[in-house]
């Protein structure tokens, strides 16, 4: 009975969607048999145009294991393509292409982890459950108090916040940008993304609007507005909120 109990909650602990997109059928299936036996459910796409198109498919994903090489279109393109289309889903690169300028390039376009092959499939198992956890829940943020970084602090509750004790002027668009951002931390936030969740419209703003909210927000916590510290700019896709809680 206890070992039955270990083994439904570990299932309810790994059950997630996982789209894998590998053009090594070997490779590719042995990695759907490996996590389906871990409780994920696993879908595959074998080249970039399909992988691209599942992508961005509604539900989104939990968790997508995406390979650099592939044809018809390469795994950084998918990349730069889903998160400029909103997608959020944790990506973790697959690649023979281990240079620093390769794994550089993956991060910058928004990835949230880059495993070099050869590897074993725990390591790569490890590294998904990471992936997970620290995407997590987005309801996390919502239930916090309060978030601190360097010189400010957020109250969520009574939607203020402090930088060296004086209340910061919002207004209320400019909080709710903030906040989207601690939300999300340490991951790439398009401007679809941003237009989508805070503006609750498809596409009809202007991204040049977008950048003066988020410039004027840059005024008001950065220490130098001019080489931004917390809020970073992602090129061609969005920003990165990389502010931890210091409190």
């Amino acid at each position: 009975m206890e070992s039955q109990t270990s083994a439904d909650a570990d299932s309810q602990a790994t059950t997630a969607r996982m789209l894998i997109v590998e053009d090594d059928p070997e490779m590719s299936m042995g990695l759907e048999d490996f996590f389906e036996l871990k409780g994920y459910d696993v879908e595959r796409a074998e080249d970039g145009d399909e992988g691209l198109q599942q992508i961005t498919s509604l539900p989104p994903y939990d968790v997508v294991l995406l390979d650099v090489m592939l044809p018809e279109k390469n795994g950084f393109d998918i990349l730069r393509e889903a998160r400029q289309g909103g997608v959020d889903s944790p990506v973790i690169m697959l690649s023979v292409k281990g240079k620093e300028e390769d794994k550089l390039q993956g991060f910058e376009l928004g990835a949230d982890d880059y495993v070099t092959k050869p590897f074993s499939a725990e390591e790569l198992e490890a590294r998904v459950k990471a992936v997970l956890e620290r995407s997590g829940p987005s309801e996390k943020v919502e239930e916090m108090e309060r978030f601190s970084f360097g010189d400010v602090e957020v109250d969520f509750e009574e939607q203020v916040a402090h930088k060296n004790d004086e209340e910061i002027q919002f207004t209320a668009l400019e909080f709710d940008i903030l906040r989207y951002f601690i939300h999300r931390r340490g991951r790439t936030v398009s401007r679809k993304q941003l237009l989508r969740d805070v503006w609750g419209i498809s596409g009809d703003i202007t991204t040049r609007t977008i950048d003066r909210h988020v410039a004027s927000l840059r005024k008001k916590i950065e220490p130098d507005p001019t080489a931004p510290t917390y809020i970073e700019t992602v090129y061609g896709i969005g920003y990165k909120f990389v502010g931890d809680d210091g409190g």
